[in-house]
């Protein structure tokens, strides 16, 4: 049966085509994608991310847990902050790469792709057993970002609070439940806000008035994809590990955590393929499954787009072997190789 966000009815009210992501029926573009995609670049746009998963963990063992099932260091931050990481098998493949809200010492809200909400609850589970409360926030709240240079003072204006980057602000209001963290997926400044499902429509309505542009999940893919963020089933799978991905960062080698002996030996034999970045100096379109080379290095675009600010066609894959300092890279469009600059992501600099 296909989901539906608390704000569908209000969707479409104003005008959006949806899309069917992950079973949700979401909002794929209102005014259409190059619109919503500028608007977010130069202004502010609001995006209902509803589909994404979403529970709060507390109670003693909150911490132990987050600490041994996520790849990253908890400890690199404090109580009141965010930080992106990895869910990874014994194999070290990404089982999703997630955000979590610290909010307390032994209080957490871990924050799935919406894909993989059941497998990450289910791993904390049985991680916990009884020794602390999950509680699923996904049937009673909306999750809303607000991104774009204008998102500070929207935000400050509509909810009262401009979480700073990576921040965590809690408002336990007589109206409802509202978090926000300074959290996004589209390179702007902003916040992503959990609010209760029934604040929820009143809310988005208020940030469209003060002035952020209504944006779909189509906007959402190019803003992310400009910034070479990583989208799970496309660049990140259980195939892949954060090594081969160019993600070592979000490792956190000075704690244990499910899947670091099989990092630590990929860490010392090298990776067999990595993820690279590529820009055409046209507006070709690369898609995902194109055949992909790099240097002597062979594989596949696993995302691909139109940057609507760059004006070419931009992408990602997989090749390997290591393509060392290669700086070209060609693509396989319709029976033909054509040529493409090799880029580090990002691709703007943000």
């Amino acid at each position: 049966m296909t989901a539906h966000s608390p704000l569908h009815a209000l969707h479409e009210r104003l005008g959006a085509r949806f899309t069917d992501f992950g079973g949700w029926e979401m909002p794929l573009q209102y005014a259409g994608t190059l619109t919503e995609h500028n608007a977010v670049r130069t202004s502010a746009g609001v995006f209902d991310v509803s589909h994404l998963g979403r529970f709060s963990l507390s109670g003693p063992g909150a911490y132990a847990a987050v600490s041994g099932l996520l790849c990253n260091d908890i400890d690199r931050i404090e109580p009141g902050r965010a930080q992106y990481t990895m869910v990874l098998d014994d194999d070290g493949g990404v089982i999703d790469d997630v955000i979590v809200w610290w909010l307390e010492a032994e209080r957490f809200v871990v924050l799935p792709n919406g894909v993989n909400h059941d497998t990450v609850l289910l791993r904390f589970r049985d991680a916990v057993g009884d020794s602390a409360e999950i509680v699923d926030l996904r049937p009673s709240t909306a999750l809303i970002a607000v991104q774009g240079p204008q998102a500070p003072r929207i935000l400050g204006e509509v909810v009262g609070a401009e979480p700073g980057r990576f921040r965590v602000v809690e408002s336990k209001r007589s109206e409802g439940l509202l978090m926000a963290a300074g959290t996004g997926y589209t390179g702007e400044r902003g916040a992503e806000i959990m609010v209760d499902a029934a604040l929820a429509p009143s809310l988005f309505e208020r940030v469209v008035q003060a002035g952020a542009a209504p944006a779909g999940l189509g906007a959402r893919d190019t803003l992310r994809l400009e910034m070479g963020y990583p989208l799970w089933g496309q660049d990140l799978d259980t195939s892949t590990t954060p090594l081969q991905a160019g993600h070592e960062w979000v490792v956190g080698w000075d704690h244990d955590f499910v899947g670091k002996n099989a990092l630590e030996r990929e860490r010392i034999a090298g990776v067999p393929r990595t993820l690279i970045g590529f820009a055409f100096a046209e507006r070709r379109v690369p898609r995902h499954g194109y055949p992909l080379r790099c240097g002597t290095a062979a594989g596949v675009v696993t995302s691909g787009n139109f940057s609507p600010t760059l004006g070419v066609g931009i992408g990602m894959g997989y090749v390997g072997p290591d393509p060392g300092e290669a700086t070209t890279a060609s693509i396989e469009i319709r029976g033909k190789w054509l040529d493409a600059r090799r880029v580090v992501p990002p691709f703007l600099d943000r």
